[in-house]
């Protein structure tokens, strides 16, 4: 299965596309960014974007496309921008795939690193692990685009549920009780136990060190 990735941006969008073996394993095949000048209007902007996807879904033809869930920041000006660069990302997919999917940052984050708030380095130290490439993908766009991609191929045996437009979802998560929740609430648990292991094994060699 190939999976492309997106992360949206107006003036940087980032992708990535992955491999999902049989097993489930991942690789890497290409991952990069859409750029588009700031001197141009909003609507050149959009159609470099609309021509740069086309683009990559022409030359490598996914089976399946996610893509990162509008998040707003402070910085409302930023959001609408990324709204607009999501929206061109969202309807050229639909035309050329159909097969969309949706994620929320917290969501990648857990899917990855068993974590929902680890940090972009931690992030990137994981794709690159993962994916078994020899450096950190760069820019941090196309990182992110690999780590949307990746999630996607750890999840998608949810089916429907990630997918965009599922009334099911609820605002900036997906409906409690469900079995993408469960999954999440198991992750969160071995990383729980994780963490208090090595608290426990910290703490046993202190009382070493203390009793030599």
């Amino acid at each position: 299965m190939i999976i492309l990735g997106l992360d949206p941006g107006l003036a940087t969008l980032g992708y990535g596309i992955v491999e999902k073996d049989e097993r489930g394993n991942c690789r890497a095949v290409d991952y990069g960014v859409v750029q588009t000048p700031k001197e141009e209007g909003l609507p050149v902007r959009l159609a470099i974007l609309e021509q740069g996807i086309l683009q990559i879904l022409e030359k490598y033809h996914p089976d399946e496309v996610a893509i990162e869930e509008l998040f707003f920041s402070k910085n409302i000006t930023t959001g609408i921008a990324v709204a607009h660069a999501r929206g061109v990302a969202l309807l050229t997919c639909a035309k050329h795939c159909g097969r969309l999917y949706e994620y929320t940052p917290m969501q990648i984050k857990q899917a990855l690193t068993g974590y929902g708030k680890a940090d972009k380095k931690q992030m990137q130290l994981t794709v690159t692990s993962i994916l078994k490439l020899k450096t950190v993908p760069k820019p941090d766009d196309a990182a992110d685009a690999l780590a949307v991609a990746m999630c996607h191929a750890y999840t998608n045996r949810f089916g429907e549920l990630f997918a965009v437009g599922n009334m099911t979802r609820t605002k900036g998560k997906n409906a409690a009780g469900s079995e993408a929740a469960q999954l999440i609430a198991e992750m969160e648990r071995r990383r729980r136990a994780r963490i208090a292991r090595e608290q426990a094994k910290k703490q046993a060699k202190q009382g070493e060190n203390e009793g030599e």
